[in-house]
């Protein structure tokens, strides 16, 4: 994980000035804005150099977006850098220039040395760069393709975390799986050369609340037999994104010592293509008792992550929250940048809704609309698990991910992208936390 850009010395470091009128500029910066065309014009940059071509400030047109500051960190030359100008939002401001920095350099030897920020005095340092290392941790988990991050992978970067933060960390592996009854996460994974797995971390005190973490864990998707075409599996490393999210998530709580008991539940599987592959028609028992049938193999995760619940609910936690890049039904209604999550807890999805829009992590809710769960009907099985028709994909997926949760006193499903098709100034094209920030705040301020 690359190191954040974060000076510690205020000394030599040049000035950035946010700029609302070019009215407000000395008169040297307002001959020089004059010469470049530069207006204030929003999240645009003006580099100000002395005689001798030495940079002795930068001009930045405001944004009405805190965290397009992110664009400062990958457009200014190496230095150390700070704000002359007092920010609406320091905290978002200088969160924004850090996650700007981001670069996946694992498989290339090019060298960047990004521009360095000198936080703004009352920012609390610790909290930025917990913020922030998880969501570079999220970005390396997903970017990192599947030839690398495997099952196996997955677990030690789960076994790593832990060790870092005292957590005990189990894995129950292979046909095992069987044996402890999660038949479903057993049967995705069995026909790959990687054995599939779930891995339980737990952390904190017995007695406080309980918050347990599922993630969806399907570190390549090819379909299975209901094969995807080539286009649609491109992206299939980034399958594991509700995984990378839990487990960046995880390291949040951790980091910050919530009074929380923890439990990150993360089945680990490939969906390959053997002769001992999982097929359509196949009906599948379930930890919960329940039989599903399967309508088509290339909707793997909903099936993993119902065994991973039932475990979970069977704790009775007093939140119990699902991440998983699980349908581009919530792509299609919702876009890349914004996703939908499933609750019946209406204090616990307002709490979700404002904070996710105060703190631009958004996140909006969409119905568990009980009356559509007829479209998960089964002739011969208790139920289906994908819908007839083709309607409300996102929906049914959460409705379907409900039957495996009765005891939790409070649920939350979260069905995210976990990538970014178009960079943005604090987001790089590539794999992205989408929640994470949103969860941790309502999680400290409920427990804490």
């Amino acid at each position: 994980m690359q190191d954040l850009p974060i000076a510690s010395v205020r000394s030599k470091s040049i000035p950035v000035h946010i700029v609302c009128d070019v009215k407000d500029l000395t008169a040297g910066q307002k001959a020089w804005s004059k010469a470049n065309g530069f207006t204030g014009q929003s999240g645009k940059i003006l580099l100000c150099p002395d005689t001798k071509g030495v940079l002795t400030s930068v001009l930045f047109g405001k944004s009405e977006q805190p965290m397009d500051a992110g664009k400062l960190a990958s457009s200014l030359p190496a230095g150390n850098y700070h704000f002359e100008t007092d920010l609406d939002d320091p905290h978002l401001t200088s969160l924004g220039w850090i996650l700007g920095s981001y670069r996946f350099a694992k498989y290339n030897n090019k060298k960047q040395q990004a521009a360095k920020l000198i936080l703004p005095k009352g920012i609390d340092g610790n909290e930025l760069a917990r913020q922030a290392q998880a969501s570079f941790l999220a970005r390396d988990l997903i970017n990192t393709p599947a030839n690398d991050m495997g099952p196996d992978e997955l677990e030690k970067t789960i076994r790593s975390v832990g060790r870092k933060y005292k957590a005990q960390v189990s894995v129950i592996k292979g046909d095992a799986l069987l044996k402890k009854n999660f038949p479903m996460i057993h049967a995705v994974g069995r026909a790959s050369i990687d054995a599939p797995r779930l891995i339980d971390l737990k952390w904190g005190n017995v007695k406080d609340p309980k918050v347990t973490l599922v993630g969806k864990g399907v570190i390549f998707d090819s379909g299975g037999l209901n094969i995807k075409p080539g286009n649609s599996m491109t992206l299939m490393k980034k399958d594991m994104g509700g995984a990378a999210n839990t487990i960046a998530l995880a390291q949040m709580i951790m980091d910050a010592k919530l009074p929380v008991r923890l439990r990150l539940l993360v089945p680990a599987v490939e969906n390959a293509i053997s002769g001992n592959a999982f097929r359509p028609g196949d009906i599948l028992p379930s930890r919960k008792g329940i039989l599903v049938e399967i309508g088509n193999t290339d909707a793997e995760g909903r099936l993993i992550l119902g065994d991973a619940l039932a475990l979970g609910d069977e704790e009775k936690p007093d939140l119990m929250i699902d991440m998983a890049t699980l349908t581009g039904a919530a792509r299609v209604a919702l876009g890349p940048d914004l996703p939908p999550f499933y609750t019946d807890d209406d204090e616990l999805a307002d709490a979700i809704s404002q904070t996710s829009m105060d703190i631009y992590d958004p996140l909006w809710r969409l119905p568990l609309w009980n009356p559509y769960q007829k479209m998960l009907s089964s002739k011969i099985a208790d139920v289906n698990h994908i819908s007839t028709g083709g309607f409300a994909g996102s929906i049914t997926a959460a409705l379907f991910l409900s039957r495996f949760v009765e005891s939790a006193k409070s649920w939350a499903h979260f069905d995210i992208y976990g990538w970014t098709p178009t960079a943005k100034p604090w987001m790089p094209v590539g794999g992205e936390a989408q929640g994470i920030r949103t969860l941790f705040e309502v999680i400290k301020n409920k427990y804490w």
